[in-house]
């Protein structure tokens, strides 16, 4: 799906052809201005946006007043009436976060206030409660969450880009952005297919989002660092222990989920991810190694100060992911049933992880702008999960900031 640009100049270029890429030049499209996406794979959503778990978050976790907080159940709700309405796969399934230890119980009670604070539907559960939902569950307690779902998100981003043409878009696949250029009131957009000329840009570049602000003059203030989460397969009976979604009570010290269950719309059933530090930005596997970025990496001060606080947690990663027994270890405070022998490699996906040279994890979305009104460039730096159950409001969020134009929900 590539469209070749006949107009020399367009009101907005986006680059990135993600979910988030692609759900802002949705909502360029819509206020009748012209738009292209430039996406450096051949096909779009290829990183992140094509390599996660489904899941449709309804936003319980994140903190009241942040951006997460205020798009992610707004994108829960979003995401579920645009799979409805193009007829794509998708299931409004609910789910579980279970509490396994005592110490957990104020975190779970956290997540409820939080959940109420972000007008997320949640229900404390018993034991016998969360039986109810998952008969094989092992837990002291847990939150019944009913909003969350399941999609592929590939297919939700192949259809953004189908309207995107429709409305006049380009798309232009296999086509890389090395930079942006801002000069008297236009921004040049600098591909190895010649340049792009445009009003206003948009970086959605994922992992390499730090890389191509630092390229066009902006100070980033943090450094993408790429974490790999491995998945498992559960076969045989194993896939039979889980009906939805079994999510354990997060460590509030990182901003991910921990190893859970789930069972996607193909109808298989996913353990994971781990956390691993992947050795290239695009590090899929332990085989895949670029010197050179795992060097930036290491080098970087904020990763040394987190390698510094958390190496125990880090090993502990390590050591799920080069082994099974580990990992069952894992998915057993919840699911006691599952052995290591019914766990099958699942593939892998890396998350953009943006750091600060203090060693913070960023734990919200982060936008930065070069200017204002013609000539401005956004530059997306931060957006992992739940980036992709949040993409219509992000998309919205993004044009109202570039353009002061505020758009309603589709």
């Amino acid at each position: 799906m590539v469209t070749v640009a006949t107009r020399g100049k367009y009101d907005v270029v986006v680059v990135g052809g993600g979910i988030v890429g692609l759900a802002t030049a949705h909502a360029v499209v819509r206020t009748g201005r012209t738009v292209a996406v430039v996406e450096r794979e051949p096909r779009l959503a290829e990183h992140q946006t094509g390599r996660n778990s489904g899941v449709i978050h309804s936003g319980i976790y994140y903190a009241p007043g942040g951006l997460k907080a205020r798009l992610a159940p707004a994108g829960c709700a979003e995401t579920v009436a645009f799979c409805r309405e193009h007829d794509l796969p998708h299931r409004v399934c609910g789910k579980l976060i279970v509490a396994t230890e005592p110490e957990e119980l104020p975190r779970l009670a956290e997540l409820e206030r939080r959940g109420h604070a972000n007008g997320v539907e949640n229900h404390r559960l018993d034991p016998a409660g969360l039986r109810q939902h998952e008969p094989h569950v092992r837990g002291i307690a847990g939150l019944w969450v009913p909003s969350t779902g399941i999609c592929d998100y590939r297919t939700v981003a192949e259809k953004l880009g189908e309207l995107i043409v429709k409305s006049g878009g380009d798309l232009h696949l296999g086509r890389t952005a090395h930079r942006t250029v801002r000069h008297a009131g236009e921004v040049v957009v600098d591909t190895d297919g010649g340049e792009l000329l445009a009003a206003q840009a948009v970086v959605c570049a994922g992992l390499r989002s730090d890389e191509l602000a630092t390229a066009s003059g902006a100070d980033p203030g943090v450094r993408i660092i790429p974490f790999r989460g491995e998945y498992a397969g559960l076969t045989g009976d194993a896939a039979q222990l889980v009906n939805g979604l079994i999510y354990p009570v997060p460590d509030p010290a990182f901003p991910f989920l921990g190893v859970h269950a789930t069972r996607g719309i193909d109808g298989h059933v996913h353990v994971g991810p781990n956390a691993v530090l992947a050795l290239a930005r695009e590090g899929y596997s332990w085989r895949t190694v670029r010197p050179r970025e795992l060097a930036r990496s290491l080098a970087y001060p904020g990763l040394v100060r987190v390698a510094r606080q958390h190496w125990r947690y880090g090993l502990g990663e390590v050591h799920r992911s080069l082994s099974r027994r580990a990992m069952v270890r894992q998915i057993q405070r919840m699911l006691p049933e599952v052995r290591a022998g019914q766990l099958t490699p699942a593939g892998a996906g890396v998350r953009a992880q943006a750091v600060r040279p203090d060693g913070t994890l960023l734990d919200d979305f982060l936008f930065a702008e070069q200017g204002q009104g013609p000539g401005a460039v956004l530059h997306v730096l931060n957006a992992p999960s739940p980036a992709a159950t949040a993409a219509l409001p992000i998309g919205r969020e993004i044009l109202e900031r570039l353009t002061g134009e505020k758009l309603a929900p589709l």
